[in-house]
């Protein structure tokens, strides 16, 4: 049960992450790599993406 509520609770922080990363001002191969990197590391590249990636 509770690892079916950490998993909720990374898809939620992912959509929220991609939302972002897609209304963000930037390039479009900007937008694909950091979109990429959160769909094929859920955890990893949601992390950098809001430590590093919003403030490029």
């Amino acid at each position: 049960m509770e690892y079916g509520i950490i998993g909720l609770v990374v898809l939620i922080l992912d959509i929220i992450a991609i939302v972002s990363i897609l209304g963000a001002g930037k390039p479009a191969s900007w937008k694909l790599l950091w979109t990429l990197l959160v769909l094929f590391l859920p955890v990893v590249g949601m992390i950098l993406y809001f430590l590093i990636g919003r403030g490029t």
